[in-house]
């Protein structure tokens, strides 16, 4: 990837942000849109870490030790614990997953 593409997708972004503001100006969006903005950086990033863990390597998927690392910290997470404690424990059963095997 060159830097002039880096820059241009950048500047395009930028443009996007600033002609919502000039368009949307001081009005408020319906609340039905607001409730789906909301939960859009939450898709957004279980759907990277669903696709980092489970990578099409070729034409199969993928299923290694960041699965199971990712499944630990999903059920820590469920039960409450701490956010430090199951970043911590996912990254110690991966690589506890891949020492073993």
């Amino acid at each position: 990837m060159s830097w002039s593409l880096v820059f241009l997708l950048a500047a395009g972004a930028f443009a996007f942000k600033v002609l919502g503001l000039v368009i949307i100006g001081d009005r408020s969006l319906p609340a039905v849109l607001e409730r789906c903005l909301s939960l859009i950086p939450a898709a957004l990033i279980a759907a990277i870490v669903v696709h980092d863990t489970f990578g099409l390597g070729g034409q199969r998927l993928q299923i290694d030790a960041r699965a199971v690392g990712v499944g630990t910290a999903v059920v820590l997470a469920w039960r409450k614990a701490p956010f430090i404690f199951v970043i911590v424990a996912g990254a110690a059963v991966t690589a506890v997953v891949r020492a073993i095997g």
